[in-house]
This record gives C-alpha cells, structure tokens and sequence, in this order.
C-alpha cells in the first residue's frame, strides 16, 4: 500500500529538476502543488547535459530525487508517482487528445521563440540561450520567421481556444469536471501560450487558468506576455 506523503519518513527531501518554461516538467508541478508534495523546485540551466545526464542517463526533464535518493524521469511516471492515492481521474477524451494533436502543430512555433526573452533561470546566460535556440530551430525552423508568423498562428489559436471552450463543463475545477489526466496534458500547453500577446483566451479558458495557476501554485506569463 503507498503511504501518502505525510506518512512518510524521508531520507531524503525531495527535488524536482526542471525548466520553467518546459510544459512536462508543469505536469509534474502540478501534481506537486495539486496533491501537497514537499518537494523543492531546481532550475538548471538549460546547456547543462552533465546533471540529468549523470541522474537518468538522458539530457531531459523534468527529473524527481525521491525520498530514497534515487531518480525518477519521464513526465507521467512523476505525476503518478505524486498522486499517492490515485486522486486524479484517469480518462482523456479522444476530443481532447485530438485538440492537444492540433495544437502541437504549432504551439512551440509561438512558445519557443519567446521563453528566450523572458529572462527565466535556464536561460541567465549566453550561452544556455544558444544552446537552446540552435537546438529548436532545428525542428521548428528559424525563431525570428515564426516570430513574422505570430498573427497567422494566433487566427488558428482563436479558433482552436474557441473550440477547447465547447469541451469544457460547466462546473468543477477541471477541464471534465474533477481533476484528472485531461488538465495535465492541457494547462502545460496553455500556460506556456500565455507568453503570447493577442491572443482571445475564452472567459471558460481565463477563468480555468486562472483557476489551476492558484491551486497547482504554476505561475502563467500573462505579465511578460510577447
């Protein structure tokens, strides 16, 4: 039987490894915040292969120490992990992962070139900036060309934030109702496409984010948003 986490005696504290802008390494913050996990919170730098190298053997995030020491990876495995008592519900719509499909044509088009602007830890200096760019531009075609396209991806954003909408129940704190699998593998997305300026969020789609940033304690970047 797993004992939630106040039941516990730690060896260790534990530690999630992450990037601030990394929509995974949300999934696991969420769980963190959502289910009252005492875990502390390191940024790396986003050239530092050594580290999660040295710990999962891969240069990923994010990367949980539990309290035995040793390292989880993989996004989905940490969640469950976290949710100790198997509070979320499991089921995802074949709509929403379809959503989530037509929105990951393009979201890191509008994301990406922006998070390197913000000033967030894993980006402090030069050259964790390089690395990065250098690296995605190598799947998602040059930064400063999808930047020209911002208002040709944002039209279909609308329309795909519009559509999310109708998804949507009327009540409850998730996207279904209750919590569940659905809200991990869509407000990482829509958290990070908060850094982009025009875009027309749904009063149901504010709301919701507004709403998970409170309780998962995962801070959006309307502020900075551009």
């Amino acid at each position: 039987m797993v004992r939630p986490f106040d039941e516990l005696e730690k060896e260790y504290p534990m530690k999630l490894y992450i990037y601030d802008h990394c929509p995974f390494c949300v999934r696991a913050r969420m769980a963190a915040g959502l289910f009252g996990a005492d875990v502390e919170e390191v940024i790396l730098a986003n050239d530092d292969e050594a580290t999660p190298i040295g710990m999962i053997g891969a240069k990923q995030v994010p990367i949980l120490q539990k309290e035995d020491g040793s390292f989880m990876g993989e996004s989905l495995d940490v969640v469950r992990y976290l949710d100790r008592e198997g509070r979320l519900k499991d089921e995802t719509r074949p709509e929403i992962q379809a959503w989530l499909d037509k929105v990951g044509e393009y979201n890191l088009k509008l994301v990406q070139p922006r998070v390197i602007k913000l000033e967030l830890p894993e980006f402090e200096t030069p050259e964790a900036v390089k690395y990065f760019t250098d690296k995605k531009e190598k799947s998602i075609g040059s930064f400063a060309a999808n930047l020209e396209k911002t208002g040709q991806y944002v039209q279909r954003l609308n329309g795909d934030l519009a559509e999310l909408e109708t998804l949507m129940t009327e009540s409850g704190a998730g996207l279904n109702g209750e919590i569940g699998m659905e809200d991990i593998l869509v407000f990482p997305i829509l958290r990070n496409l908060t850094v982009v300026r025009g875009v027309e969020w749904p009063q149901k789609i504010m709301d919701y984010l507004l709403r998970m940033s409170e309780v998962s304690g995962v801070p959006l970047y309307f502020d900075r948003a551009l």
